[in-house]
């Protein structure tokens, strides 16, 4: 079974620059960036705990799984 992959969305134009969600990743998929503003720089260390999307006050975040592009794979 494949690995699960993740992106982390922001929507900057409703984040406040708290930090919350860079300070709470546990695997640093979210960092620091411009103006103290979060920055995703590879999407792929994301581990869909979901922390920064919770945790945002300002419903800024939204962690979404990637669809697999298995070809010739089907759940029965």
């Amino acid at each position: 079974m494949p690995k699960k992959k993740f992106k982390v969305m922001v929507k900057y134009e409703w984040c406040k620059a708290c930090g919350i969600c860079y300070h709470i990743c546990p695997t640093k998929t979210i960092v620091r960036g411009e103006l103290n503003r979060p920055d995703i720089p590879d999407h792929s260390t994301c581990i869909g705990c979901l922390m920064c999307e919770n945790l945002c006050p300002d419903f800024a975040i939204d962690v979404v799984e990637e669809k697999s592009e298995e070809v010739g794979v089907e759940n029965a």
